[in-house]
């Protein structure tokens, strides 16, 4: 059997394929559009899934999608009775609904002529959510969370996953919302745009909770604990048309507080305007509130359950901070949380929750490694194709014998202090890159960040840099121990080790760690432990193949990156391309 899984009309679209029930390709539709959280129906990475594996349109059984427009319906109607909409608000989704194609029409332009069979399935949006962590953790029985901004009219949902099948026991039905709340504050800290959360997340170290009593006003738990309530004077998605756009592009939000928000908090800091130190305090106290009311849920959660294994996803399972606590201030001790915890983690999730219920889910895939790769012919071509444009940037190209020379090529510049490109196999699943599609450097030097930053990044600067670190060696560097193969968890770094790795400590003592191994990433892990060689350090700093764009997917995008920053030098499979300034002193 084929499943296509899709999240499909919204933002981060993309696509997964399943067969045999197997998960054999996922990627997201932005590293094709190169648009970041490209919004509307992933054509080109579904595209890719089929061409990938060698499937037509026509050899897909079931098409998964990530949304059910009949899920909730009853609480839709009675919150509709209770609250009458405007007739601006009614009027708008009429259009908006009208205006959006079915499946089948997206399909039919994207592919024209080709033949189509599958059947369509609606999985309800956190059925989605909860099955893409449910089946890749390896537990036959856990508690399972989902914690979102809205889908299906419900923000959160919670159940047991036993023995390959999820029941869901309770949601957090719409206006109230855990991510609306983390976004409505992120707008008003001056950061706009869609998905801009983590930078919330950077600066919070920074500051003091000061503004915690204020913002428990604005949410605070349910007293049963699994769930929790906005004060909705404090928000207007509820009552007023809240223009976003979500078709074909980059999405786009209006701002979802109110002003009486303000009136609680001061004035909200204007996009582009300096950084205080009240909004640095704002931050920590908005982390605060999110990780009490996240952290009281699980904790609910676990004194109704009879299990010390917990499953995480939805948007908000991408705020690694709270996630490195769950070990360590709730009972759950065997925690997996999703690669893309986010919507686009609903099209593997709709595709995991139709071919169980097919009974034809065998083996879930934790590697990921699931998009494109290039071979050396292709990365050969590109790299005559810009031949000249790489002399007059003056760059070398050399063909490394073998994958020992490769390693220790880039092992050497990273220990004498260079910034590595390093692309290599399949693109990553999920948002953060893994080894494969990263920029890489010394996490000893102190002014790595700011060298990165400099030469490439550009961003922000409170916002840390990650550390990969061989698995056998996280116990002697950070205060807890575990698997975190996705960035997906924040660890206290131990206090005697932070000045030794001060590029990738962030201001509280803590890194967003990545935990390598051979078996997952053999290439990888041999260039940690050759890097560890030559500097006693088993680490590399590791942030993401881009300058302010989606992660690079093709050779030409990562060389493309390299000759338009100042990166030293580029590893493309086995050709690298460097600066003729040479090796530094």
């Amino acid at each position: 059997m084929i499943v296509l899984g899709l999240n499909a009309f919204h933002a981060d679209s993309a696509a997964a394929l399943l067969v045999d029930g197997r998960l054999v390709a996922a990627v997201e539709e932005e590293r094709f559009r190169r648009i970041k959280h490209w919004a509307g129906f992933p054509s080109q990475a579904i595209e890719w899934c089929l061409h990938s594996t060698g499937k037509t349109l026509n050899d897909v059984d079931i098409i998964a999608v990530n949304t059910d427009p009949r899920a909730g319906r009853l609480a839709r109607a009675a919150y509709a009775v209770r609250h009458l909409p405007s007739p601006a608000m009614v009027l708008d989704r009429f259009r908006a609904r009208r205006k959006r194609m079915s499946i089948e029409q997206h399909l039919a332009r994207a592919f024209p002529g080709q033949p189509f069979k599958a059947q369509i399935r609606p999985i309800e949006h956190h059925l989605a959510h909860l099955a893409s962590a449910y089946y890749p953790s390896g537990f036959d029985r856990a508690v399972a969370l989902s914690v979102d901004g809205f889908g299906d009219f419900a923000s959160a949902a919670w159940g047991v996953g036993i023995g390959g099948r999820i029941a869901v026991d309770g949601k957090v039905g719409f206006p109230h919302s855990l991510g609306v709340f983390y976004q409505a504050l992120t707008q008003f800290l001056g950061f706009p745009h869609y998905g801009d959360e983590y930078k919330v997340m950077g600066l919070a170290p920074y500051g003091r909770p000061l503004h915690v009593e204020a913002l428990r006003k604005v949410v605070q738990p349910t007293s049963r604990g699994i769930g929790f309530t906005l004060d909705t004077r404090y928000f207007r998605h509820h009552r007023e048309r809240i223009a976003y756009d979500w078709e074909d592009g980059s999405p786009s939000f209006d701002r979802l507080y109110s002003r009486e928000l303000e009136a609680l908090l001061g004035p909200a800091r204007e996009p582009g305007s300096p950084l205080e130190q009240r909004h640095k305090d704002l931050a920590r106290s908005v982390q605060a509130v999110f990780e009490e009311c996240y952290l009281q849920m699980i904790n609910a959660l676990a004194g109704e359950n009879e299990t010390d294994a917990l499953v995480v996803a939805g948007g908000c399972a991408q705020n690694s901070v709270a996630n490195g606590l769950i070990a360590t201030r709730t009972p759950f001790k065997k925690v997996y949380v999703a690669p893309a915890g986010y919507d686009a983690g609903g099209a593997v999730g709709a595709a995991y929750a139709a071919a169980a219920k097919a009974g034809d889910l065998t083996v879930a895939e934790r590697s990921p490694y699931l998009g494109p790769e290039y071979s050396a012919a292709e990365i050969e071509a590109e790299l005559r194709a810009s031949q000249s444009q790489i002399a007059a940037a003056g760059c070398t190209v050399r063909l490394l014998a073998d994958e020992n020379a490769l390693i220790n090529d880039a092992a050497d510049r990273i220990a004498a202090g260079q910034v590595v490109g390093w692309f290599q196999g399949r693109l990553e699943w999920g948002p953060r890159a893994l080894g494969n599609r990263s920029i890489l450097g010394d996490p000893r030097r102190a002014d790595m960040k700011d060298i990165i930053n400099s030469k490439i990044k550009r961003r922000e600067s409170f916002r840390p840099f990650a550390p990969s670190i061989l698995r056998e060696h996280v116990s002697a560097w950070f205060e807890q121990d575990g698997d975190v193969p996705y960035m997906a968890m924040v660890f206290p770094i131990r206090e005697e080790k932070r000045g030794q790795i001060p590029a990738v400590t962030h201001v509280d003592g803590t890194g967003r760690l990545q935990t390598v191994d051979a078996e997952t990433n053999p290439l990888y892990a041999a260039l940690i432990g050759a890097v560890a060689q030559r500097t006693g350090v088993p680490i590399v700093l590791n942030t993401s193949f881009n300058e302010n764009e989606p992660v690079v997917c093709r050779p030409v995008e990562a060389l493309q990156c390299m000759l338009r920053t100042d990166m030293d030098v580029v590893y493309l499979g086995r050709f690298a391309v460097s600066r003729n300034s040479g090796m530094p002193s």
